[in-house]
């Protein structure tokens, strides 16, 4: 692995790392990750990116509305590495979310949301809950609790990796996260001026090295 090359910026968007083989964002809420349809659709975090690092090439993405951090590869050998590392659940992600309404659960333990998601058809791009859909996995823990607002501060784990599997889940379990336009009723929403969901920690191994990476990014919310 070659020494990391001097920090070119990219307009709007921090870099957080910077090697020959990885680029690690912290991407702001309410910019896609990756074009959309329509000529009003093409800013994105990809395309910001590639305009200043040409071989940077798309691993995963994050929601619009989702703020934090975001991994791509540069070059296709360091894409084919991460692809295998992301669908052999080999990246750890977590996220921070406030919350309508406050968990019974203890602070800092751990529960589980086990429940099969499926895309709404007649509502695309929704999701729903249904027992015929993918199996979904996520790992939920309290933070914090403020009784004033009626809201909870949680930590959350994706073990799968379903298109809105956190939102799903945490209105499936009558906690939809604030703001949330797509999910939440609409006195949750008026909460908050964004979707208050953040990509707090990315750690994988590194494509090139073996070496096993961990950054951190701190919720604005």
């Amino acid at each position: 692995m070659t020494p990391p090359e001097p920090l070119a910026p990219v307009p709007g968007l921090q870099i957080v790392y910077l090697d020959d083989a990885v680029i690690v964002l912290d991407k702001p809420s309410g910019l896609l990750s990756v074009p959309g349809r329509g000529a009003d659709k093409q800013d994105c975090l990809s395309a910001r990116v590639q305009a200043v690092y040409p071989d940077a090439l798309v691993v995963h993405r994050l929601d619009m509305a989702t703020s934090g951090l975001i991994v791509m590869a540069r070059g296709p050998a360091a894409q084919r590495s991460l692809n295998r590392a992301f669908a052999e659940r080999e990246v750890h992600k977590r996220y921070e979310a406030v919350v309508h309404a406050q968990l019974t659960t203890p602070l800092d333990t751990w529960q589980v949301i086990d429940l099969p998601i499926r895309v709404d058809w007649p509502n695309r791009p929704l999701r729903i809950i249904d027992a015929l859909g993918q199996a979904s996995v996520t790992r939920l823990r309290t933070l914090s609790v403020d009784t004033h607002n009626n809201t909870s501060r949680v930590e959350l784990e994706p073990v799968t990796g379903r298109s809105h599997q956190l939102r799903v889940h945490l209105q499936a379990i009558s906690h939809p996260i604030l703001g949330d336009a797509l999910y939440a009723p609409a006195e949750v929403v008026a909460k908050a001026p964004r979707l208050l969901l953040h990509a707090c920690t990315l750690a994988l191994t590194h494509p090139e090295s073996g070496q096993w990476m961990e950054w951190t990014s701190a919720a604005g919310f």
